[in-house]
């Protein structure tokens, strides 16, 4: 039973650490204020994922937590990479002013294929928290 609290506790202690080393920091300097300045899931938003390319490329591979780590997306993951990644995406809300989980939530949900079950999942799993 310890082994998936375990994971998670170091995890947090190394989340996307990949991002302060080359070539993900230089990236994440030079694209990080404009995904902050752009609506989650614009075209803008989009096009400035495109453009970080393979500093982003880089974390992807790296952190499984992210859906595009895996062949199948989300349905490559585990618990544990789930657990993280909507933690993540908190995270996330909170950086940009008018962030909101709830809000972004649907267009996640969508971008990355998430079933209803699943989705039913993490929307509780972030109520659980008062995240939403």
């Amino acid at each position: 039973m310890g082994a998936p609290i375990k994971e998670l506790i170091d995890r947090s202690t190394r989340h996307d650490l990949s991002k302060v080393e080359p070539p993900e920091r230089e990236t994440y300097d030079a694209y990080v204020p404009r995904l902050q300045a752009a609506e989650y899931g614009s075209d803008e938003y989009r096009a400035t994922l495109v453009a970080m390319g393979e500093g982003l490329a880089h974390h992807y591979a790296h952190n499984a937590h992210h859906p595009e780590h895996h062949d199948r997306g989300v349905a490559g993951m585990t618990l544990v990479d789930l657990i993280e990644m909507l933690a993540d995406w908190k995270a996330a809300t909170e950086r940009p002013p008018g962030g909101d989980l709830a809000a972004s939530l649907p267009a996640s949900v969508e971008r990355f294929g998430i079933s209803d079950q699943l989705a039913a999942i993490l929307t509780n799993t972030a109520r659980h928290y008062g995240w939403i």
